[in-house]
């Protein structure tokens, strides 16, 4: 099991015949390591920490411990994101926005 700890963060609703939720990661780059992004396996569940996060569980296993003032992307993960979502047709959408309900979220999504 790998622990994420991304430093921006948005949720990706994926329709189709398998819809549920992803959380798309991106990390700074340094002058030696350039930015990087990863996306989860799908969310199965999610909890908060007393440090004003989330963590969120993928089907692999995998946790993604993400800021809550950290909701958002850069330049570089946009870019990322908005060409997964236009090769998608029409079964991927980016949340702009966090959730209010984010706790309450049923993240598989039933057909």
């Amino acid at each position: 099991m790998s622990a994420y700890y991304p430093d921006l963060w948005k949720i990706i609703k994926v329709t189709g015949t398998d819809p549920h939720y992803r959380i798309f990661g991106v990390w700074h780059g340094t002058y030696v390591r350039g930015e990087s992004w990863r996306m989860n396996s799908g969310v199965v569940g999610v909890s908060e920490t007393d440090n004003d996060e989330y963590i969120f569980e993928g089907y692999t296993g995998s946790t993604y411990t993400c800021k809550k003032s950290r909701y958002g992307s850069n330049t570089f993960g946009y870019g990322i994101m908005n060409r997964m979502v236009r090769e998608s047709n029409g079964t991927m959408e980016i949340l702009e926005d966090m959730p209010e309900d984010i706790m309450n979220i049923d993240w598989i999504i039933s057909k």
